[in-house]
């Protein structure tokens, strides 16, 4: 059985593993670590995959080292090109640079398939001739009889001279490790100390399959001892894995790398992250106008707590200066969607308008927008709106009045403040008003529209509400008046004199 102790402290980022079952390589000592992002092209890049690649990315940058990109594509029924863009696409917009790569496996086969006759000569591997018949007859018996359904060595028994016979004969074979028949094998992982497997609970795993390919054991392993990977930083979920590679290490007899196994992501209910709970592409959440660097933020703390007095929102260089090892939880983090939108509206709010444009730029023009407006115009605009944005797609949708005359009304807010046509009629008076004024500053007009609503004996608010939606076509926006300011006084009379018609285009069906 797995027995994880989590006495041990680290107190270091390099950190000592050993194996109790045989004589154990050094772990590689480095000041300037190397470290990978392996992802499969299986589908594109999620929440995990994207939280995984943020530790390793902050974890290189952090220390000065080396972020290396690669793509683990060697399953070929379900890895696809589509995807392989995805993924880049993905750590594109994230702002997760890397320094070599992207490395592909199908491109390294050779090399997996040199290192398993290496391992075969050694006495560390042997080919098995078990037909899959044959294994998953074995299978249902063992597990018939209550005994866990591994494999049960059959052709480790062979001689070197019966296998070479076999195979001489045309006889298909895999490729399996020899993993020792007794004591345990065991690592210090650097977030949740000392983990230890005993090897019978171990099965003789593939490395080759009888078509030559790769399986993950072999090829993850291959790839990080000749790419020089010093910190494997992946997800708990690989913690049974690791002992595997731990093996293979010690009969290549390569320096060890330092594991860190973060924690899985959970939803709100504590289960497995899946789709319902946000658990889907990374750029579905660019698509839906979060900020690249407040998902980053939200992402770097679920699993990894910072120096206590530090404040949530961090920016870039704040999250490389503080990252370490030693603050990532053995603990599950939760995705909490609405904290994720409260970084979102943090971030464009703090966000300077220059900044912002080129980002909103992307959402006009996937709503088919196209402001002609100057860019002093835009960028003070923008400013006035940012602090009621709860995303980019505002600036597209309920803030489209700002930036094209050809905008949408709230039907809803239409009935709610112009319903009445001695309001709308009042609107247009006021639009003649405005154009009769020598003066259109923001003092002035609300000066005027008070003094208006005094003449008519209604309440200003009355007023104020209608012609916000004849403005802006929203029941909610920034002041009045400084809406006026930013439309300017030809846009805000036009626009008021046509309050007439709205509530006939625009009321409910």
């Amino acid at each position: 059985m797995l027995d994880v102790t989590f006495a041990a402290t680290v107190t270091s980022q390099l950190v000592t593993l050993e194996m109790t079952n045989s004589s154990t390589p050094p772990t590689q000592q480095v000041t300037k670590p190397r470290v990978r992002f392996a992802p499969s092209p299986t589908g594109y890049l999620h929440v995990g995959g994207a939280r995984t690649a943020l530790f390793n990315w902050l974890f290189a940058r952090h220390f000065g080292g080396t972020l290396v990109l690669r793509i683990e594509d060697t399953d070929l029924e379900r890895s696809t090109e589509e995807m392989i863009e995805g993924i880049l696409q993905g750590m594109k917009w994230l702002g997760m640079d890397w320094d070599e790569g992207p490395f592909y496996q199908t491109q390294r086969t050779k090399m997996y398939r040199a290192n398993a006759a290496k391992l075969v000569a050694s006495g560390h591997a042997y080919y098995c001739f078990c037909s899959k018949d044959e294994l998953e007859r074995r299978r249902q018996i063992a597990a018939a009889g209550g005994r866990p359904p591994k494999y049960e060595g059959t052709c480790r028994k062979l001689t070197c001279e019966e296998s070479a016979r076999r195979r001489a004969a045309g006889e298909s074979a895999l490729v399996r490790f020899a993993v020792p028949e007794s004591g345990s094998t065991a690592f210090e992982d650097a977030v949740f100390g000392r983990v230890e497997f005993a090897n019978t609970e171990l099965e003789d795993f593939v490395l080759l399959r009888s078509d030559g390919g790769p399986t993950y054991h072999l090829s993850v392993v291959t790839d990080d001892i000749d790419m020089r990977i010093s910190h494997i930083i992946r997800g708990a979920d690989h913690i049974s894995n690791t002992p595997k590679q731990v093996l293979l290490y010690n009969a290549i007899g390569a320096p060890m790398p330092v594991f860190a196994h973060v924690p899985l992501i959970l939803g709100a209910d504590k289960t497995r992250l899946s789709k319902r709970h946000g658990a889907t592409s990374v750029m579905a959440y660019r698509d839906e106008g979060i900020v690249p660097e407040a998902f980053r933020n939200f992402l770097a703390l679920m699993g990894w707590t910072p120096p206590e007095g530090t404040p949530e929102m961090m920016v870039d260089a704040e999250l490389v200066r503080l990252f370490g090892l030693e603050g990532i939880s053995k603990s599950n983090a939760v995705f909490d969607r609405a904290k994720l939108d409260w970084f979102n509206t943090e971030y464009i709010r703090a966000y300077p308008a220059q900044e912002l444009l080129p980002l909103i730029e992307e959402e006009w023009k996937k709503a088919g927008l196209n402001p002609q407006r100057d860019n002093e115009y835009l960028l003070s605009t923008i400013d006035l709106l940012k602090p009621r944005a709860r995303s980019l797609k505002d600036f597209a949708t309920s803030f489209q009045a700002f930036f094209t005359d050809d905008f949408a009304v709230d039907p809803a807010a239409a009935e709610k403040f112009l319903k009445e046509e001695s309001v709308r009629q009042m609107i247009v008076e006021l639009g003649q008003r405005y154009t009769a004024a020598d003066d259109f500053t923001e003092q002035e007009t609300e000066r005027i529209l008070r003094e208006f609503a005094s003449e008519k004996n209604v309440k200003a608010g009355v007023l104020i509400n209608g012609a916000r939606v004849a403005l802006t076509g929203q029941g909610v926006a920034p002041s009045l008046f400084a809406v006026m300011m930013a439309l300017g006084k030809q846009r805000t009379v036009a626009r008021l004199k046509a309050a007439l018609g709205l509530i006939a285009q625009h009321a409910p069906a």
